[in-house]
């Protein structure tokens, strides 16, 4: 790591006119941005501590929404009692990412904006070709090892993974962002995550000098009959090879009324699958109809040379994930 100031803000506003400041960086917990500069990626001149402004780590469960303050952590989220009855995919999500120590460090806020675990991006000594740290300078991922990157929003500039659990959460239950800046907005988290295009060192609406101060999330059947499926080489501290945020809301018959799936593990930002959506909504919920509708969830994909088994892992996780929110597993 490089020398580097360092300071706490005390209050919001102090925070914004650091943040706004070329060659800074937000600190929160520090799970994402000490690794980075422990990995050469980052190199900032200058770290503002965030992690002790007032009024930013609150959990709030209401009868239409929920609101988290971005520097609640990830333990308190996934334990929240309301939190979990509310929103369990999202509380799911929260449970199976990382390990127990990081996430009583890292908050949702700094969670949302991880970067990538490619390992290319992450080796800047050994691959200096990556258009994440360099862009123009190429992708060694595309003829290299690419078995954990993703087969969904891609192009010829990148094909990392967004690694992240919580965003596919949130993704698939229309959540917003509240951030602050010169002037303050609220962002969907739809919009909020870019595709990679031609510049894929560009991979959120946040501009510098802003911070996510809040998360917002609508209540609804579905959100409350929700699941979060993850599979993955191993149990614990393991980034998903694929994975599910899923919510159903049935009528009496079975029939389907809504339906909100989203995936992880497999696309370059979290991806809202509305092919199945669309596949499952107005039929009724059985296991034939939900592995037919999860087929569609590959639809546009693109493989690699090392990554096609997610072509088939994919549409079994969402069935999966699916079928245990309904009742089916």
């Amino acid at each position: 790591m490089i020398d580097f100031d360092y300071s706490r803000a005390t209050h919001e506003a102090n925070a914004l006119m650091e943040a706004s400041q070329a060659g800074t960086r937000i600190l929160a917990g520090g799970t994402t941005l000490l690794d980075l500069m422990k990995c050469g990626v980052e190199a900032p001149r200058r770290v503002i501590d965030i992690a002790r402004l007032p009024d930013m780590a609150g959990i709030e469960v209401g009868v239409a929404s929920i609101r988290i303050g971005a520097l609640a952590t990830m333990a308190q989220c996934s334990e929240h009692a309301g939190l979990r009855a509310a929103a369990p995919a999202v509380t799911q999500a929260l449970a199976l990412a990382a390990s127990p120590q990081i996430r009583n460090m890292a908050t949702l806020g700094g969670n949302l904006l991880q970067r990538t675990r490619c390992s290319y991006f992450r080796d800047p000594q050994a691959y200096s070709a990556c258009n994440k740290r360099k862009p123009g300078s190429g992708c060694a991922a595309l003829a290299g090892v690419n078995r954990d990157h993703a087969i969904l929003g891609t192009s010829a500039s990148c094909i990392a993974a967004y690694p992240g659990d919580l965003a596919v959460a949130l993704m698939a239950f229309g959540a917003r962002l509240h951030i602050a800046g010169k002037v303050a907005r609220v962002a969907d988290v739809d919009g909020f995550y870019r595709l990679p295009r031609n510049r894929p060192d560009l991979e959120t609406e946040l501009a510098p000098g802003e911070i996510i101060t809040a998360i917002e999330l609508p209540v609804s059947a579905a959100l409350r009959r929700s699941h979060y499926l993850k599979v993955r080489d191993r149990a614990s501290f393991q980034f998903a090879a694929a994975s599910a945020a899923v919510g159903l809301e049935l009528a009496n018959d079975q029939t389907v009324r809504a339906v909100r799936v989203a995936l992880g593990g497999v696309a370059t930002r979290p991806w809202r699958a509305m092919p199945v959506e669309e596949a499952l909504t107005g039929k009724l919920f059985t296991e034939a109809n939900v592995r037919a509708a999860a087929e569609r969830a590959v639809d546009g994909a693109r493989a690699h040379a090392h990554n096609r088994y997610k072509l088939a892992l994919t549409p079994r996780v969402v069935a999966r994930a699916l079928m245990e929110a309904g009742g089916l597993a």
